[in-house]
C-alpha cells in the first residue's frame, strides 16, 4: 500500500462527519438521564429499582451505531491508493450536420426567419449529444467544414451564431459538394458508419443527394420553411428594403416541397421531418438505424483510474446492520431523527448569492464573467472579469463606450485598434475611428470588417457634413430674409412719414396689405424651419441605422477561411460549367 498516494475519490462525503457528530452529541444529551423517574423518585430508592446493566447496553449501542455511521461515510468517500490502467472507449455515434446557407434561407415565412430557425435546431441537436463525435458543414454554392468531427460540441455552438448566407463566397445550393465533404470527414476519422442530418429548405436535384445513398451513412432531412413559401429579403446583403428578383423582374418565392424531401430521405435510408417547435423532428432525424448500433470506438488514449476500496468498509458494516435490524434500531433511529428535528425551532439561513458562491468554487472570475456575458448580463460581467480586455468587451456590450475605449486603448494590436475604432464610432467620433480603421488595414489589408466599417463611416461623415452645410445655408437664408423684412419695414415707415395718405381708407388698406405680407412671410419661415428640423431628424435616424450596421465581431475568420478555400478550388477548376445554376 502506497500511503503517499492515499486519498478519497469523493471527499465531499467527509462533510457528513460534522453533522453526524452533532447528532450523536444531541442524542447523548437527550438520553443522559436513564429515565424520567430521576426527577420524581429518590436517588437511593431509584438505584434499587433500576437495572444496572441498562446504561452499559446503551453505551455499546451508541458506539456501534457511531462506528457504523463513520464507516459508511468513509466508504462513500471512496478511499483509494491504487491505480488501474483502463482503455478509453466511447460509443461509435458519429453525426455530421449539413446546414444550408443558400439565399433562400433568408426567407421569413418561418418566424423569425428560416436561417434563425435552422440555427435553433442545430443548437437543440447539440444539446442532446451526450457522447460521440459531431461535425458541422455549411454549404451554399459550395461547402465548407466549419468544425470537423469532434466530441467538443461547445465549439460548434460558439461558431453557430456567426454563420449566415451573406458570408458564403459562392451563391446557390449544392448539397452534392457538402455530402462529398462529409464522406471525407468520415474517411479521415476511419469511421465505417455514421449519421448525416441536413437542415435545408429545398433540394433542386434529387440525384445530387441520392447518389450518396449508403445504409452505413443514412441521410435524414429536417425541412425549414413552409409550403406557401415567402420572398427572399436582401437586407443582410446590404440591400435594405429589396427582395430577390428573377431575370424577368418577378419576385422569387422560396417554396418548401415536403414530398420531394420525403422522397430524397427514403432513397437515402433516412427520415424526413418538417421543423417544429418541440424535439420530435430531431428525435426522428436521429432515429435512423445503423448497421451496428452497439459498436464502440476505442480512443487512442488510456486513463489511469483509481481503484475504489470503499466496498471493503461496506462489507464490514453488514453484520452491524443485521444486528441493528434485529434489535429494531434502524426503525428507532428514523423515529429519533424525526423527534430531534420536530421540537426544535427552525432558523433559516439566507444566501442571496448562493448560485454565485457555488460557481466561485469551480470557476475563476474570468470564466464566471464569460458565462454572464453569454447569458446577456454584460453589467454583471464587468464586475466579474479581471482580464482588462474581457472587461472592456463587457463594457462595450453594456453600452459603456467611454469605459470600453479606455480598456481597449491598452491593446495596441490590430484587434485592439479595431475595437477602439468600433467604440469611437459608437461615440460619434467618426474621423478618429476612420484613422484607426486605416491603421488596422495598414497592418492587415485583408481585414474585411475594418474595410467595411471604414467605408461606412466615411459615408456617414460625408452625410453629416452635408447635413451641417445644409443647416448653415438654411440659417443664413432665414437671417437674410429677416434683414430684408426689417429693411422693407423701415423704408415703408420712412415713406409713411414723408407722404401723408389722401384719406384714412387708403392708409388702412396699406396697413392691411403689409400685415398680410408679414403673416405670409412668417408662415413660409415657419414651414421652412419645420422642414429643416424634419430633414435633420431623418438624417439622424439614417445615421443611427448605419451605425447599427457596424459589426461588433472582430473576427470574420470563418468568412476569410471560406473565401480562401473557394479561391483554391477555383484555381483547380472545380467551378466550371456552373453558369446556369440558380443563385438561391
Amino acid at each position: 500500500m502506497e500511503f503517499d498516494a492515499f486519498h478519497f475519490l469523493r471527499p465531499w462525503w467527509l462533510l457528513a462527519l460534522p453533522p453526524l457528530a452533532y447528532l450523536v452529541w444531541l442524542w447523548i444529551a437527550r438520553t443522559r438521564q436513564e429515565s424520567g423517574w430521576q426527577g420524581a423518585v429518590d436517588a437511593n430508592l431509584l438505584e434499587v429499582l433500576l437495572d444496572d446493566a441498562q446504561p452499559a447496553n446503551h453505551r455499546g449501542l451508541r458506539l456501534g451505531m457511531l462506528a457504523t455511521a463513520v464507516a459508511v461515510i468513509l466508504a462513500m468517500a471512496g478511499p483509494t491508493w491504487e491505480r488501474l490502467p483502463q482503455p478509453v472507449e466511447e460509443k461509435n455515434d458519429a453525426l455530421i450536420i449539413l446546414l444550408d446557407l443558400s439565399l433562400s434561407m433568408l426567407a421569413e415565412d418561418t418566424s423569425p426567419s428560416r436561417i434563425e430557425r435552422a440555427r435553433q435546431k442545430v443548437t437543440d441537436i447539440l444539446r442532446q449529444r451526450k457522447e460521440g463525435l459531431t461535425a458541422l458543414i455549411a454549404y451554399a454554392g459550395d461547402a465548407h467544414a466549419v468544425v470537423p468531427l469532434t466530441d467538443d460540441v461547445a465549439t460548434i455552438t460558439n461558431l453557430l451564431g456567426s454563420l449566415g448566407p451573406e458570408m458564403m463566397p459562392v451563391r446557390g445550393s449544392n448539397p452534392d459538394h457538402a455530402l462529398i465533404l462529409a464522406q471525407e470527414l468520415f474517411d479521415n476519422s476511419l469511421l465505417q458508419q455514421g449519421r448525416i442530418v441536413m437542415l435545408t429548405d429545398g433540394i433542386d436535384s434529387i440525384n445530387s443527394v441520392s447518389r450518396h445513398r449508403n445504409p452505413a451513412f443514412p441521410i435524414s432531412i429536417i425541412g425549414i420553411g413552409t409550403a406557401e413559401g415567402g420572398p427572399i429579403p436582401l437586407d443582410r446583403l446590404r440591400q435594405p428594403g429589396k427582395v430577390l428578383l428573377t431575370q424577368e423582374g418577378n419576385r422569387v418565392i422560396a417554396l418548401l416541397d415536403h414530398q420531394r424531401m420525403q422522397d430524397v430521405a427514403d432513397l437515402t435510408y433516412g427520415t424526413y421531418a418538417p421543423a417544429e417547435i418541440g424535439d420530435a423532428d430531431i428525435i426522428k432525424a436521429l432515429s435512423t438505424v445503423l448497421p451496428d448500433d452497439d459498436d464502440t470506438l476505442e480512443v487512442e488514449r488510456e486513463f489511469d483510474t483509481w481503484y475504489d476500496h470503499g466496498h471493503w468498509l461496506a462489507v464490514l458494516c453488514l453484520p452491524m446492520f443485521a444486528w441493528f435490524f434485529r434489535k429494531g434500531v434502524i426503525l428507532g433511529l428514523a423515529g429519533l431523527v424525526i423527534s430531534l428535528t420536530l421540537p426544535q425551532p427552525a432558523y433559516a439561513l439566507e444566501f442571496p448569492n448562493l448560485a454565485d458562491a457555488w460557481q466561485s468554487l469551480w470557476l475563476n472570475e474570468d470564466q464566471r464573467g464569460y458565462q454572464a456575458l453569454r447569458h446577456g448580463e454584460p453589467e454583471k460581467a464587468v464586475t466579474l472579469f479581471s482580464d482588462p480586455k474581457w472587461q472592456a468587451a463587457a463594457r462595450y456590450r453594456s453600452g459603456d463606450y467611454p469605459g470600453a475605449f479606455q480598456g481597449f486603448a491598452a491593446d495596441g494590436s490590430p484587434t485592439g485598434k479595431y475595437n477602439q475604432a468600433n467604440t469611437l464610432a459608437r461615440l460619434g467620433q467618426y474621423q478618429p475611428a476612420i484613422d484607426l480603421y486605416a491603421d488596422v488595414l495598414a497592418t492587415d489589408p485583408d481585414h474585411e470588417d475594418a474595410a467595411f466599417n471604414k467605408a461606412l463611416l466615411e459615408k456617414l461623415l460625408q452625410q453629416q457634413q452635408e447635413a451641417e452645410q445644409q443647416q448653415n445655408q438654411d440659417q443664413q437664408s432665414q437671417a437674410n430674409n429677416s434683414n430684408e423684412q426689417e429693411q422693407n419695414q423701415q423704408q415703408q415707415d420712412n415713406a409713411d412719414q414723408q407722404q401723408q395718405p389722401e384719406d384714412a381708407q387708403d392708409q388702412q388698406e396699406t396697413a392691411d396689405n403689409q400685415q398680410q405680407e408679414q403673416n405670409q412671410q412668417g408662415q413660409e419661415q415657419q414651414a421652412q424651419v419645420e422642414q429643416t428640423e424634419s430633414t435633420r431628424d431623418e438624417q439622424q435616424e439614417a445615421l443611427e441605422q448605419w451605425l447599427r450596421r457596424v459589426p461588433d465581431d472582430p473576427g470574420g475568420l470563418l468568412r476569410r477561411k471560406f473565401s480562401h478555400e473557394t479561391r483554391q478550388r477555383m484555381r483547380r477548376g472545380e467551378y466550371e460549367n456552373r453558369q446556369n445554376e440558380k443563385i438561391w
